[in-house]
This record gives C-alpha cells, structure tokens and sequence, in this order.
C-alpha cells in the first residue's frame, strides 16, 4: 500500500476516534478547563498526530492509548461526583484571593500568582479599585469570580425598589414578506393589526418588510425593504 494512502487511513481513523471521545468526555472538559485537563488534552493530540504518521506506531496501540487516555478524565470525574475529597484532590480548591477589599497575600503565594496578573485579571472584569471588592476568588480552572461591594454595583430598579414589568423575549411577527401566523395566535394578535402597525411605519403591506419584531411592551420593530416601498 503507498504511503500516502496509509497515512491517510491513519489520519481519518485518529480524527474519528478523538471526535467519539471529545463526544464522550462532554462539554465540561472545554467550559471548565483544569491544568490537569489541559495536559490530558495536549497528550491525546500528540498521541493522534504521532498515530496519523508513524507507520513504526501499530495502529492498535495508538487506538489503545487514544482510548486510555480518553477515559480517564471521564473516570476521575465520576470520581469526583461520588466523593468531594477526590475531586479537590484532582481539581484542587477555589482560594479567596480578595476579601472586604484586602488582598490576600498568603493566597496569592499559594497560587503562585503575582499582583500584576491579579490586576490584570481584575481590569478584565471592569474593576479597577481594589478596594471596590468584596470578595474575589481564584478559581481551579484559573479564572477569577468578583464580588463587588454594594455600593460599587451598578443601580438597579430592585436596588430602587423600584417595581418593573417582567419582559418575555421578543418574537418574530414578518421574515422576509412572509406574516409568522403561528407566533402571531401565540400573542393573541391577528393580521388586521399587524397590517395597520407596519403601514404606520412606511410599508404597504407584508411584502414590503425584511423583519418585524414585537417586544412585550406591544412596541413593533419594522425593517422594511427600501428598494421595494410602494408610494402611498
């Protein structure tokens, strides 16, 4: 066999494989990203690449290794759901980095974490003053969590006590000339009025308009096709 063709055999058979264990291993392996899981990561993809062009490699052992290593994680996770020890063990523990506005020293040596990266990763989240903190915490997977002290919060109508009208999400009355009669019945409106809303806003009728939009508020949001108005 050439070997442009087994290297090719090779290749498809480690995409494959590391795409049924990327499926396996779910979505908490690339949204919680822990040092451990990183250098599992980088190992699968070496062991693949290696696979794909070593012909000294049995295809066998590279599947073998593929598979071992992509079970792992998947162990040490059910692992870690079954006792909390285990998963601090592997994972490690989130550290209080900031508290009431006052850096922890002692932590940020345990993490091994300079000031300049700690305001850097303060800056990253819109806070600038130390002091605007009430707590911050240096996650396992790297990330930091902020806490902002009250008085440093945006306001808020519940900050106001102020009483608001809960929204729903907009919907979709016109796409492309076309009336969305379904989500029209959901809100209780017909066509006779979605016809006079849009000929307020410029458009003869449904034909004219790219998109409406309705809000909870009743208030429509027309966009209509300019090259096709039709004068009144």
């Amino acid at each position: 066999m050439p070997e442009y063709l087994l290297i090719l055999i090779r290749s498809i058979m480690a995409f494959f494989i590391l795409l049924l264990l990327t499926r396996i291993m779910g979505k908490k392996q690339l949204s919680q990203l822990t040092f451990f899981d990183y250098i599992v990561g980088i190992t699968i993809g070496s062991i693949a690449a290696t696979m794909s062009v070593d012909q000294n490699i049995k295809i066998s052992n590279g599947v073998i290794s593929l598979i071992v290593w992509g079970l792992i994680p998947i162990l040490l996770a059910y692992l870690g759901l079954k006792s909390r020890t285990f998963l601090q063990f592997t994972d490690g523990k989130p550290s209080i980095v900031i508290k009431e506005g006052q850096v922890l020293e002692e932590e940020l040596k345990k993490n091994q974490l300079a000031i300049e990266e700690l305001m850097m990763m303060l800056r990253e989240q819109g806070v600038f003053k130390i002091d605007d903190v009430e707590m911050a915490i240096f996650e396992t997977n790297g990330e930091l969590s902020i806490m902002k002290k009250t008085e440093a919060e945006p306001l808020t109508a519940s900050l106001l006590g102020m009483k608001i009208n809960k929204e729903h999400a907009p919907s979709l009355l016109i796409v492309d000339g076309h009336i969305l009669h379904e989500n029209l019945g959901l809100l209780n409106l017909d066509k006779q009025w979605l016809t006079k809303e849009i000929k307020k806003q410029g458009a003869y009728d449904e034909k004219d308009v790219f998109i409406a939009q309705i809000d909870s508020n009743k208030q429509l949001y027309v966009d209509l096709y300019q090259d096709s108005r039709k004068p009144h």
